[in-house]
Order: structure tokens, then sequence, then C-alpha cells
């Protein structure tokens, strides 16, 4: 199943939880120091919430089923001329991912993903904030 994913940064990581516990009636699928996610299946929606001096969209996202399903993405975004940025087994969001990136005119940041494990470590400064390689 493919569904769409969203990553904000967030001032209140605490307040922002508790008001998309209330908004999504769910609880976090994963609740670290400084991030935050929910997991549904209805509507198809990973939320990544990570803790951050601003409030904005970090990046958009289309968590797919497979790996092979990211590389076809990749052959066809290069086909269509746009520029892509590849990352494989990268610890990002607490997770080991597949993906590969792109950005529209105005900047804005979508991945093609899939989560293929959890990651047990503490995540680097890079990838403490999910900047995931941007």
């Amino acid at each position: 199943m493919n569904k769409t994913h969203i990553s904000l940064d967030v001032k209140d990581l605490d307040a922002a939880v508790a008001f998309y516990r209330s908004f999504l009636q769910a609880e976090p699928a994963k609740l670290r120091p400084g991030y935050a996610n929910f997991d549904l299946d209805n509507p198809p929606l990973k939320l990544a919430l990570n803790q951050s001096q601003q409030s904005s969209v970090s990046h958009l996202g289309v968590q797919v089923a497979d790996r092979d399903k990211v590389f076809e993405e990749i052959e066809r975004l290069k086909a269509a001329g746009l520029g892509t940025f590849t990352e494989t087994d990268t610890d990002c969001c607490h997770a080991i991912q597949d993906k590969v990136w792109v950005a529209d005119p105005d900047g804005n940041r979508w991945e093609v993903f899939v989560v293929k494990g959890d990651a047990q470590a503490q995540p680097t400064p890079m990838t403490a904030g999910c900047a995931c390689g941007a």
C-alpha cells in the first residue's frame, strides 16, 4: 500500500503530539526525544513531527511497499528529467530506509521511500531532525 508522508517541524513536540492524538484519534507509532510519528491506515498517512526552533513543512513523501518500487521511481523521475538524490540503507526518522528525493520549483522536497526496519541506534546530528541527506 502506498501512503502519503508529511514531515512537520514543530516548536513544541509535546503540544503537537497531544493535538495530533486528538485530531487523528490515534497514538504515535513512534515517540522518541525530539521526534514522533503517526502511521495511519485510514487515511493512508505517515505523519512525522520533528522538534525544531521554527514551525514549517520539513518535507513531503510517499511511502511505498518495497524497495523495487523506490528504484522504479528513480528511473521514472530521471527519465522525466527531474533532478534526483538517492539514499540507500540510510538512518532517517529512526528507521532504515531506501529513498529518492526530488524538489519542486519552490524547493519543497518530496521523497519516495520504503522503511526496511527500525533503527536501534541514536541518530547522528545529521539525521536527528530527519534532514535526510538534504
